[in-house]
């Protein structure tokens, strides 16, 4: 049984509300964290928690207990005269912004005449998520 501070290995899926999967352990090792231990994202974490090995379980996780709500705070518009000529920025770019505290990944939300926004938010901010897990170890 997987309780708080056990090591344990499962496979899993996640998929959106529509159904799209944007991340699973298929053709891959299975991922491992520590029971309660903030690796991953808290819903996650608390639908470990008490199964046992060879149990699938289906949660489905309110963005509250995955990546949060979409901060508005972490978006910046950027005028066309700061882009360079030779860049050609296109939605969903991911990029590096320096910060006082080091590289931020950043992504472009949108490309309009007067420039571009940059998010900072993490990709998945205000989505519910859906996740099919199987514990395959616990340690």
């Amino acid at each position: 049984m997987a309780t708080a501070g056990s090591t344990v290995a499962v496979h899993y899926k996640g998929t959106l509300a529509d159904g799209s999967v944007f991340d699973s352990s298929e053709g891959r090792d299975p991922l491992e964290f520590v029971v309660g231990s903030g690796q991953v994202i808290p819903g996650f974490d608390q639908a470990v928690a008490d199964m046992a090995v060879g149990d699938t379980r289906i949660v489905q996780i309110p963005c509250a207990q995955a990546y949060g709500e979409v901060n508005e705070d972490m978006k910046m518009a950027v005028p066309k005269e700061q882009i360079p000529e030779e860049f050609t920025p296109v939605v969903g770019m991911m990029l590096q912004v320096g910060t006082p505290q080091g590289p931020m990944p950043v992504r472009v939300s949108e490309v309009n005449e007067d420039g571009i926004v940059l998010d900072a938010n993490h990709p998945l901010a205000g989505e519910d998520l859906t996740f099919e897990i199987r514990l395959v170890e616990v340690r």
